[in-house]
């Protein structure tokens, strides 16, 4: 085994110990080479925080957005079920009025007018008044019958018989 030197060396995949040895002997000493930082600046930090605040008040927006748009289509759905339910009143009374405009109708067709009415009445004072004309002339037959039973009668009365 090889001594190690005071070097930090690390191990390389790609590079064997003995390479590795003869590499670091070779190469003069230079140090660690630091990856070089970035600095976070006040430019850098600002976009960041712009782009996260931008983010959560996007992300708060939506959630409200979708909570009236759930708000908004429930009122809409409870307006379209109450016009739903007056469509099917409104309907309902449509049909009760067209049955009773049919029912009048047929008793519009089924009735008298007043000329009709008129004409019946002049019709039964004419029937009233014959009627009345021979029972008079019925009664005036009688009182004569009567008259002429009651002459009899008395003629009769009035001889003797024997």
């Amino acid at each position: 085994m090889t001594p190690r030197s005071s070097r930090t060396a690390s191990r390389c995949l790609s590079m064997s110990s003995v390479l590795r040895e003869e590499a670091l002997a070779t190469s003069p000493n230079l140090g660690a080479v630091s990856s070089p930082r970035k600095p976070v600046g006040g430019f850098r930090g600002g976009i960041i925080g712009f782009l996260f605040g931008f983010s959560l008040a996007s992300a708060f927006a939506a959630y409200h957005l979708l909570d009236e748009y759930k708000a908004a289509s429930a009122a809409l759905q409870a307006s379209v079920q109450e016009l739903q339910t007056s469509t099917e009143k409104v309907s309902a009374h449509v049909r009760r009025i067209e049955a009773v405009e049919k029912d009048l109708k047929v008793l519009a067709q089924n009735s008298t007018s007043k000329d009709d009415l008129a004409k019946v009445r002049a019709e039964l004072k004419k029937v009233y008044d014959g009627l009345h004309i021979e029972f008079l002339d019925l009664r005036s037959h009688v009182w004569g019958m009567q008259q002429d039973l009651h002459a009899l009668a008395k003629k009769e009365a009035t001889s003797v018989r024997v």
